[in-house]
């Protein structure tokens, strides 16, 4: 993949797979299955810059498996992977464990 580096306060996602198959064992169609709201940060800027000049720095790291809105953020596909731009803001939460 080509070396991309965010601006300011946005962060570059990888959506997690989904599962395929339910409980049951039944195979789930990928047209059955919504965009998954999981993701891994692969990328990160800065931070945002505040009014006074300074730069706030970023609460996200690499690495991060993170929640965001079902459509938030913007996708592109770079070198045949489908990322999602998204605002530091757009970020619901960081799933650790």
């Amino acid at each position: 993949m080509s070396k991309l580096r965010p601006l300011h306060d946005r962060v570059i996602v990888k959506r997690l797979e989904e599962e395929r198959v339910s409980a049951g064992g039944i195979v789930i169609p990928d047209s059955a299955t919504e965009k998954q709201t999981r993701g891994k940060v692969i990328a990160a800027g800065e931070g945002r810059i505040l009014e006074d000049g300074k730069v706030r720095p970023m609460s996200l790291k690499v690495g991060e498996v993170v929640l965001f809105g079902k459509y938030a953020g913007q996708e592109i596909k770079i070198d045949g992977e489908e990322l999602v731009f998204l605002k530091e803001d757009d970020i619901v939460a960081v799933i650790e464990g």
